[in-house]
């Protein structure tokens, strides 16, 4: 897809990155890492052991979450600047424009998508 008919994809993709990046810094009062966070958060001695290690492993799963959102978007912007945009980065047809507009950070049409989720799964 040339960068003409990526671009409203390509704005969907930074309103998407912006709108994760506030998000992050309101759930972490600001410009803080999510390990000062996790150390605020978790060192009340009133809490019993599992509850800290649930929380802990909440955090730790958000900021896995966040990340490798993130890191989907960086690539889809990526792909949009070297002209890429839109071929399934496995099969390299053309993702459907459906598929974009619901997931404009989509790599992979959804046959290949399915393929590598149910691999996983298995």
């Amino acid at each position: 897809m040339d960068k003409q008919h990526a671009s409203p994809y390509q704005q969907q993709l930074l309103d998407l990155r912006a709108a994760l990046l506030a998000q992050i810094a309101e759930q972490r009062g600001g410009i803080v890492s999510r390990a000062e966070v996790a150390s605020d958060h978790f060192g009340h001695p009133e809490d019993s052991g599992a509850q800290l290690a649930s929380e802990r492993e909440l955090e730790f799963a958000l900021g896995e979450r966040e990340t490798a959102e993130l890191s989907a978007i960086d690539a889809a912007l990526a792909r949009i600047a070297d002209g890429t945009y839109g071929e399934c980065t496995d099969c390299g047809v053309h993702i459907a424009p459906a598929r974009l507009h619901a997931s404009p950070e989509a790599s992979r049409c959804i046959h290949c998508q399915e393929k590598l989720e149910h691999s996983h799964a298995a």
